[in-house]
């Protein structure tokens, strides 16, 4: 009755929290690689050198961010969307035109900035700073925002090109993208300004201090993050960029392995709600300390696989780390570093996040090129997660005792 209460208290903005998560889809791998075979046939590029390009743009990208996504500090999420979501939709236009490797790259970067990078920093910074005492329910359900769009977009925009040009269903879904500006000003037409929302619920970090950015990059608990921050976005986006070579390798068509993402997205849905409730009941130190472990599993058991059966055991254990990763990383650095600065702090946690997601196709690309195989390249992605993990829990152990009474 608690969750419902919230729920409808706050119907509005949770809900613009979901539709900006969803929105963020345009610039998603998930999305993005659907195209993958058309855009290489078109430009005339190898895997290799469509994993480069994929990885330089979005490495850009990801600079780009450290400060742009500053201005979450300053600006109402719904001005900020008026710049962000026509410059998404016009991604969406020129990728529908564009026919030239130099074009791909502009292309893949204004996907990655304005839809991964941007729209993804708006739907979770709001989040964490509008909801306090809640944060992790609030942050739970702004996520079923990309859930939704994993699941259903990948179906029904492949659906599309049983009636329609690859280029033109990139004009649907610039159309979406404009479709959603009007629901969004109507949602947010109470929003406050960052300032004013910090002035009523401003939460203190380690120490009781309202920590900056430049703060947080001189503290060592930041540094002992990274490793685990860029963990996910790297080798979950590998997984799907390679999921063609995958399949290939293990025997299976992509038909029945794609078969198994909705209960995938299930685990995710099922993993983000549980992991928000406990952030909330117990703060985010448990779930960080947590969250290593089922990506480690479920690599382990991918690269293992002799089976889809067991395989989709591997993919339910990434979901538990996929949903996890969608609520502790941002309440971390909210409760760890304060609340004053959440834009610009969370700007360079985002960064670092996208770029893993440039680096994690790009390493796997080059090392199936070399003749590493991916299930032995899954082996020690594992390995990764469980060092990243202790770094961790290592940073975490140092610095838990700073922590404020909780409100």
């Amino acid at each position: 009755m608690d969750f419902l209460r919230f729920i409808r208290s706050n119907a509005a903005f949770l809900s613009a929290g979901v539709l900006l998560a969803l929105s963020s889809s345009w610039g998603q791998t998930f999305f993005i690689s659907l195209y993958a075979a058309q855009i290489m046939e078109e430009t005339g590029l190898s895997n290799a050198g469509w994993g480069m390009t994929y990885m330089v743009a979005t490495t850009v990208s990801a600079v780009v961010m450290i400060w742009a996504g500053t201005v979450t500090d300053h600006f109402r999420a719904r001005a900020i969307l008026l710049v962000v979501m026509p410059g998404l939709a016009l991604a969406c236009v020129a990728m529908s035109m564009n026919t030239t490797i130099i074009g791909l790259g502009i292309v893949i970067f204004m996907l990655r900035f304005f839809g991964q990078g941007m729209m993804s920093q708006l739907a979770i910074v709001s989040m964490a700073r509008w909801f306090v005492r809640s944060r992790g329910k609030a942050l739970s359900i702004a996520s079923m925002g990309y859930s939704v769009g994993n699941a259903l977009l990948p179906f029904v925009f492949v659906s599309l090109l049983a009636i329609m040009s690859w280029r033109q269903s990139w004009l649907v879904a610039a159309a979406l993208c404009l479709l959603a500006i009007p629901v969004l000003l109507r949602l947010l037409r109470k929003e406050r300004t960052p300032q004013s929302v910090a002035k009523e619920n401003e939460i203190a970090g380690m120490g009781g201090a309202h920590w900056t950015r430049i703060e947080m990059l001189r503290h060592p608990l930041f540094w002992l993050s990274i490793p685990m921050l860029l963990a996910p976005p790297a080798w979950g986006t590998a997984l799907f960029f390679q999921q063609v070579h995958f399949v290939e390798v293990k025997g299976w068509t992509l038909a029945a392995y794609t078969a198994l993402f909705p209960i995938y997205v299930t685990t995710i849905i099922i993993a983000t709600f549980v992991s928000g409730s406990m952030i909330d009941r117990f703060g985010s130190t448990v779930m960080m300390r947590v969250w290593p472990l089922p990506w480690a599993i479920g690599f382990v058991i991918l690269g293992l696989a002799p089976s889809l059966y067991a395989a989709l055991v591997g993919l339910m254990f990434c979901g538990i780390g996929q949903g996890i990763q969608s609520n502790a990383s941002t309440a971390f650095f909210s409760e760890y570093y304060g609340t004053r600065h959440l834009g610009a702090i969370k700007a360079a946690a985002t960064s670092i996040m996208v770029l893993g997601s440039a680096l994690g196709p790009g390493i796997t690309g080059a090392l199936i090129t070399a003749g590493v195989g991916i299930e032995f390249q899954f082996q020690w992605i594992a390995a990764y997660f469980f060092l990243a993990g202790g770094l961790l829990w290592i940073g975490l152990a140092q610095n838990q005792r700073h922590l404020p009474p909780s409100p």
